[in-house]
């Protein structure tokens, strides 16, 4: 992996699990890390961890709700300020959401915080991202799940995993999709593995990973992010989906471009533009 010295990451999710694990592996290696989170005491917790990683350099932080899209325009406006150029976007915040009530911008809440909000930042970001990258944490758990381009908002009816594994297809497709209309930028979405954390802490799936002997650490989790960010540009596969660091094939719906040029313009619609 090349050395990140210079370069500006923008990481959300960055207050726990892998986002956190990611942000202090880059502060390690030179990156300026920028965190953004939304539980305040967990990002101050945060804070202090990577700062201490990067020598002592406090990196900024921002709070964000991503079930609340003006949160991310307020984000934007924050970092458009201080960010001609961003070399890193990670959109690894979102997660299991137990309920079905519609955020307050009327959209179903687990494809708001893990695909919507993400879409609407990196749109944004668009100019800042030019020759960067934009790095989805998707799952594995796309499989279970199938999403409507046309049913963002949740009308129908959907298991709690269900609208999760339509979320983390989003992501995928999104990384895809961004790697045919967006050239110039690298995309990419990764499985991190079953890691134990705070993910799912709403149904007690963070429970489960205490005892389970496989789950991986936050840090194992977060190592493929970190590669995609720090390995040099020709070695990796634009709209790729990783997994250990390899590319691998998500399954045949998740592939289809037709769905992700769909996803992309409901998903366009949804945020405004």
């Amino acid at each position: 992996m090349e050395d990140l010295t210079g370069r500006t990451v923008v990481v959300t999710g960055a207050s726990s699990g892998i986002g956190l694990a990611a942000a202090v592996d880059m502060a390690r290696r030179g990156a300026h890390v920028v965190l953004v989170g939304r539980d305040p005491d967990r990002l101050n917790a945060a804070v202090a961890a990577v700062g201490a990683a990067g020598g002592g350099r406090t990196p900024p932080a921002y709070r964000a709700d991503f079930t609340r899209l003006d949160d991310v325009h307020v984000l934007v406006d924050h970092l458009r300020q201080r960010y001609q150029r961003i070399d890193v976007l990670a959109n690894n915040a979102g997660g299991v959401v137990a309920g079905r009530s519609p955020t307050v911008d009327g959209f179903e809440p687990t494809i708001q915080s893990n695909h919507l909000a993400g879409f609407l930042l990196s749109n944004l970001l668009r100019e800042q991202l030019r020759s960067g990258r934009i790095i989805n944490t998707a799952s594995a758990a796309h499989a279970m799940g199938t999403v409507d381009p046309a049913d963002l908002r949740g009308s129908r009816k959907a298991g709690v995993w269900k609208r999760y594994g339509a979320a983390k297809q989003a992501n995928i497709l999104f990384a895809a999709e961004a790697a045919r209309r967006w050239p110039d930028i690298m995309s990419a979405s990764y499985h991190p593995g079953f890691v134990r954390s705070r993910f799912g802490a709403g149904i007690g799936v963070n429970l489960m990973t205490k005892v389970t002997p496989f789950a991986k650490t936050p840090e194992q989790g977060a190592d493929t992010l970190v590669w995609l960010a720090a390995t040099p540009r020709p070695q990796l596969v634009s709209g790729g989906y990783y997994e250990k660091r390899k590319p691998i094939r998500p399954t045949a719906q998740t592939e289809d471009p037709r769905l992700a040029a769909q996803l992309w313009d409901a998903s366009m619609a949804a945020i405004g533009f």
